[in-house]
């Protein structure tokens, strides 16, 4: 019924009935953190610092293994977009031992009290554009067809709705919104937060009148669109009580779901999702943002057990 969970039953239903299928051959036995962003600058700051490179490709995608503050991971570029991230997500799970998922990357603000720079750290993560394209009436407002419903207001003709997942285990497919992110996780990044002093300045004229913050705990929510749009950046706060907007995290959150997998991402913000008063700021603040994610995630994975 919806894109991501027709993608994740899909992979399954198609292993299952093809004969012969075996599991995809594991590139490397040494329990890993999976670390991964969307775009090539997020990744390279990572990949500076990584200890005992070792490449890995998987049709035409790069799985560098290595060791990064003291812990064994695996670095990985999803691409940009909910099927790359949940694409590459599934492959690091079949290809490699994976103890956890860490995404590393920049958002969009969406929460009026966030600024650019800050970093987020949502504690649970949905899917805004799992949708139904309403039927517009002759009175001018949009109705759903009567076999289906939303527990959510719609903006226009969007009506946002729930995933369909499945999951080791379960007997049935269950309809779910929102997809956790792991407490353990989301403690350690807690106890982080306030140790990490994060840039302001992406270059000598291009500083912060402020000085940017991690924030721990809330919502944050995905979908396949580069959102610039005022009245759509209200909406999804008002709606979702969201704090963040990217085009990744929550598709990821859904395979590591699916699969078991304990789940967080670090998003720092690079632009204000149309909140700004000029041009979209994205094009300034990105290697700002990219570098202060990768901060926090350096001392993030330091601290893990």
């Amino acid at each position: 019924m919806l894109l991501i969970g027709y993608i994740v039953t899909a992979l399954g239903l198609l292993r299952a009935a093809t004969p012969g299928a075996t599991a995809a051959p594991r590139l490397d036995d040494k329990p890993r953190i999976a670390v991964m962003s969307a775009f090539e600058p997020e990744w390279l700051v990572l990949l500076k610092v990584l200890q005992d490179p070792q490449e890995h490709v998987v049709n035409g995608r790069r799985f560098v293994t290595g060791s990064l503050a003291g812990k064994d991971v695996v670095l990985f570029l999803s691409g940009v977009s909910m099927v790359n991230a949940a694409m590459t997500t599934q492959q690091a799970i079949d290809y490699f031992d994976i103890t956890t998922i860490v995404f590393s990357g920049i958002a969009g603000g969406v929460d009026p009290k966030l600024s650019i720079g800050d970093v987020v750290v949502s504690g649970q993560w949905g899917q805004y554009l799992e949708a139904i394209f309403a039927r517009e009436t002759q009175k001018g407002t949009f109705a759903i067809p009567p076999f289906l419903d939303t527990q959510f207001p719609n903006f226009g003709m969007i009506h946002p709705n729930e995933s369909e997942v499945v999951r080791e285990g379960s007997t049935e497919p269950e309809d779910r919104f929102w997809f956790p992110v792991d407490g353990k996780l989301l403690e350690t990044a807690r106890q982080v937060a306030g140790s990490v002093t994060l840039e302001k300045c992406a270059g000598a004229d291009k500083c912060l009148s402020h000085q940017p913050k991690v924030v721990v705990g809330g919502n944050g929510v995905s979908g396949s669109a580069f959102v610039d749009n005022a009245a759509f950046r209200e909406f999804t706060f008002q709606t979702f009580e969201a704090q963040v907007l990217d085009m990744e995290s929550a598709a990821t959150a859904h395979v590591a779901y699916s699969n078991g997998v304990p789940f967080i991402a670090f998003r720092s913000l690079s632009d204000l999702a149309g909140g700004g008063e000029a041009e979209n700021e994205m094009g300034v603040f990105f290697a700002l943002a990219s570098a202060n994610s990768a901060k926090i995630v350096q001392a993030f994975l330091a601290a893990l057990p």
